[in-house]
């Protein structure tokens, strides 16, 4: 499944770059269904950060493979 966040992360990507930010890939648990992330550049510490989190970057790696549960900041 790990595979398959990254290419999911990846195409978010370029969104969170034109605003100055990113997202690192930290771990997957697989049996959890549980992505950690940490959100990076303008995206650390953003008021916005959670909304990008929950609304944006959760969504749509829920939408692409159904056994993400849950995407969590560290």
């Amino acid at each position: 499944m790990k595979e398959k966040v990254k290419a999911v992360l990846d195409e978010v990507r370029p969104a969170l770059l034109a605003d100055g930010g990113d997202v690192e890939l930290i771990d997957v648990d697989d049996a959890e269904g549980i992505v950690k992330v940490r959100l990076q550049g303008a995206c650390s510490g953003c008021p916005m950060a959670s909304m990008t989190l929950k609304n944006g970057i959760e969504r749509v790696l829920k939408e692409a493979i159904p056994e993400v549960k849950e995407v969590v900041a560290l």
